[in-house]
């Protein structure tokens, strides 16, 4: 692979150890997706922040890198497994938490943003179309290629930091225009809401094997339902994008040569959401995965309509999501009406089986996906307004 003058001194560690460490990663990762140089970034998300999935091993490889790591580019951070100011309400320990505030420190002191969401795009990390970047966290990586149109591959927490020490990453994959074609073109049903998007996507994944969708017949898709159908489609498939013909900005890319159609039927939306429900009745419903708007804020709060919340009830943001919440006044209220606001964290990356947390309910096909397959417990998917009613019994 190419390297400027620049890299090969970063290489070489003439720019510090955690610089070297980071070359030498995104070398190995260039020479196995054949890359020819590496490409500037605006901007990273780095996840492998919650102390849940990091361990003891990955605190210290942190702290390590922090001793001479400075980011290059504007960075910032997945969800951490508590919320940094409320860990006490959320029955964590003291040992975890601690264990927690070391990682938070550790990326501090390289100059990474404490955003701990899985949404940066809505926490000041948005970037322009056509912006090579280098993001990880699934549901974030294919929202900024399909919905925002910059470039990125999907990343691993050490790549990604990589990245963001460096302010470089291999040129491969998506950040190639040709390699962002769609192969597949997926007509669908009448979609009437997020759920209706989340399910979508969660059938898609399956069928998509690797090759990137273009949605047909979509009539219109704000941006709570987008984040949805990405969510669920990098969740089942591993996918990193996908086009809206019409609507997302590079759906006229000419297509690969091969180009598969598939029709997707109501009655499939409804025999998935009968393959992700346990009928169970939660100990936990929970909305933001991925990490809610304000919109959805204002979503539950209208459809509350001032009835109090009798069931554990999160509702998953950014820390700017809820200090714009809180200047609204929509924060408060539904703190009133029992709704939990919980900030940096999620049940996916929260410890919630040593809080009691045996079965969740949402909305979200990724959480319901994750939550069965990585946590171990039993789920429920439904529309919003069925899981307010759920939580107002």
């Amino acid at each position: 692979m190419y390297l400027t003058r620049e890299e090969e001194k970063m290489l070489k560690g003439e720019m510090g150890y955690a610089k070297q460490v980071a070359m030498e990663i995104l070398l190995a990762l260039g020479e196995i997706y054949g890359a020819e140089k590496m490409v500037l970034i605006k901007s990273a998300q780095i996840s492998g922040v919650s102390y849940m999935n990091l361990g003891e091993a990955g605190v210290e490889w942190l702290e390590e890198l922090s001793t001479d790591g400075k980011v290059e580019v504007y960075t910032t951070l997945n969800p951490a497994g508590m919320d940094i100011e409320r860990w006490r309400e959320m029955s964590i320990s003291r040992e975890f938490a601690e264990k927690q505030i070391r990682i938070t420190n550790a990326y501090t002191k390289m100059g990474i943003h404490l955003t701990l969401t899985c949404t940066p795009y809505l926490a000041g990390n948005k970037p322009s179309l056509g912006d090579h970047i280098a993001w990880a966290e699934s549901s974030a990586v294919v929202y900024a290629n399909s919905v925002i149109g910059a470039r990125t591959n999907r990343e691993g927490g050490p790549s990604a930091l990589a990245s963001a020490l460096t302010g470089r990453t291999p040129y491969y994959g998506l950040h190639i225009t040709e390699n962002r074609a769609y192969s597949l073109r997926i007509n669908v049903p009448n979609l009437r809401d997020e759920y209706d998007f989340a399910l979508l996507g969660y059938i898609s994944g399956k069928l998509c094997k690797g090759r990137i969708p273009m949605f047909s017949r979509v009539e219109s898709a704000n941006q709570v339902e987008l984040k949805a159908l990405g969510a669920a489609l990098a969740s089942t498939g591993g996918i990193a994008m996908f086009h809206v013909e019409g609507l997302t900005p590079e759906y006229m890319l000419p297509p690969q040569d091969r180009v598969e159609e598939i029709d997707i039927e109501e009655g499939d939306l409804k025999n998935a959401a009968e393959e992700l429900n346990d009928n169970v009745e939660p100990d936990l419903i929970f909305i933001g995965c991925p990490h809610a708007s304000l919109e959805e804020l204002i979503m539950v709060m209208q459809r509350l309509r001032d009835r109090i919340v009798k069931k554990e009830m999160w509702i998953c943001v950014s820390r700017s999501i809820k200090g714009l919440a809180e200047e609204l006044g929509i924060y408060q209220k539904l703190e009133r009406l029992g709704v939990k606001i919980v900030c940096d964290t999620c049940p996916i990356v929260a410890p919630i089986s040593s809080l009691g947390v045996k079965s969740i309910a949402t909305n979200s096909a990724k959480g319901v996906w994750y939550s069965r397959n990585l946590n171990k417990v039993k789920v429920k998917i439904a529309r919003l307004t069925d899981l307010i009613e759920e939580a107002v019994r």
